[in-house]
């Protein structure tokens, strides 16, 4: 974990932590929910019945644990990586979301919006938000 010494002028009252660094843990915190629930639904999915499709059952699997793993990295590792990986999750995950809604994936076209697809769409598109969000604040903290 990348830790660094608080001066006084880091540190709110009473020895609290500075403003940014709450919201920093808290966009952390929300980033990784975003990553956790896409990961959640594909595993609901998964197991309602898109196991038995070709390709795209392994693949909502391959989406489980990688969302799982870079969700519970990314509230142990403060580092860059876990950031890039919760963009290219939630970027790669939203584009197949869409190709499947629109021209279709691997022979599957979906029509239907339900709660699941809604959440998945906003859970994706906060994953790739918030990551860049948190890249581009930890570029400015040290320039």
């Amino acid at each position: 974990m990348e830790e660094r010494l608080m001066t006084r002028a880091d540190q709110g009252v009473a020895g609290a932590p500075a403003r940014p660094a709450r919201t920093n843990n808290v966009l952390y915190g929300i980033t990784a929910a975003a990553v956790l629930l896409s990961a959640d639904i594909h595993l609901v999915l998964w197991a309602d019945g898109f196991s038995d499709i070709a390709i795209i059952g392994p693949l909502f699997l391959v989406n489980v644990v990688g969302g799982l793993l870079i969700g519970v990295v990314m509230l142990a590792w403060r580092h860059w990586l876990p950031l890039l990986a919760a963009i290219g999750f939630g970027a790669s995950t939203f584009g197949a979301f869409m190709m499947s809604r629109t021209v279709g994936l691997f022979g599957i076209q979906e029509m239907m919006w339900d709660v699941q697809a809604v959440l998945a769409a906003v859970a994706e598109i906060v994953a790739v938000v918030g990551g860049i969000a948190l890249l581009v604040a930890r570029r400015g903290g040290r320039g």
